[in-house]
């Protein structure tokens, strides 16, 4: 019972939770992730979150991403994310497939100030960029090999950490096969993309797809007819990564190449 109640708790408060005071600038004037936190927060008639009456899931549209990392510098800012180098909730990789068919992957800084042009580029085939981030998987390996409960799955599908549970022994780390989690170094505990959560449980959207400038990630209800995701998952093929392993990612991608993994 106690672990239920404090798992209640940990909910409640980053429901409850304000986001950064950081003002974040796209394609011209905009107002502030913090700013539009503030004012849902203060929303009078706002009703009450609801878990059960929602199934999240994150659809990515490869063909639209231009790499200019704005998601990952966003996720960064709203979500206290460490600004050194390897500390990611989200980051974004470049595929390039050269004459030879040979495949050569990088992210520099995790894609969070784009990329420079390729070497040598008439010797590419193509090339395309892959945002990347916890899958929010239906059957998440990470969740099944925490010996505390600290990882968990709500009932709105989000996988999130109860940071105070967790005793940072990096068994969720190692289980992830997206490699979507990294222990913070200050909290010393396990952390990783949560789908903003303090904003969707507030209807506002992750601070990766607000800042968006192609509209590469689309953010939404599943299940809900009228959501743009659901709507996406009805026009596009979907794809998702390393289907063989059977977790059931609810990060959805379409035009997915098969050399990524």
């Amino acid at each position: 019972m106690a672990d239920k109640i404090n798992r209640r708790d940990f909910v409640r408060k980053v429901v409850e939770g304000t986001a950064s005071a950081v003002m974040l600038t796209v394609c011209g004037p905009m107002r502030s992730l913090a700013n539009a936190s503030e004012e849902a927060a203060t929303e009078p008639s706002a009703p009450a979150y609801d878990a059960t009456q929602h199934y999240y899931g994150m659809g990515v549209q490869i063909d639209r991403c231009i790499g200019c990392g704005k998601c990952a510098d966003a996720c960064k800012s709203e979500n206290n994310v460490p600004r050194e180098p390897f500390y990611f909730r989200t980051w974004v990789e470049r595929y390039v497939i050269d004459a030879e068919r040979e495949v050569h992957v990088d992210s520099p800084g995790g894609g969070l100030h784009g990329f420079s042009p390729p070497a040598a580029e008439e010797d590419i085939l193509r090339s395309f960029f892959v945002p990347k981030l916890c899958n929010h998987c239906d059957h998440p390996p990470c969740v099944q090999v925490c010996p505390v409960g600290a990882t968990f799955k709500t009932q709105d599908g989000v996988v999130l950490v109860d940071q105070d549970y967790c005793v940072g022994c990096r068994y969720c780390i190692q289980a992830c096969p997206y490699g979507a989690r990294y222990l913070h170094p200050e909290k010393h505990a396990a952390d990783k993309c949560t789908f903003c959560y303090q904003r969707i449980t507030k209807g506002m959207l992750p601070a990766c797809v607000e800042v968006c400038p192609t509209q590469t990630r689309v953010f939404g209800e599943i299940n809900g007819i009228s959501s743009p995701l659901h709507r996406l998952m009805k026009m596009e093929e979907i794809q998702v990564l390393k289907p063989e392993l059977n977790t059931e990612p609810k990060v959805l991608y379409t035009k997915l190449d098969g050399e990524v993994r």
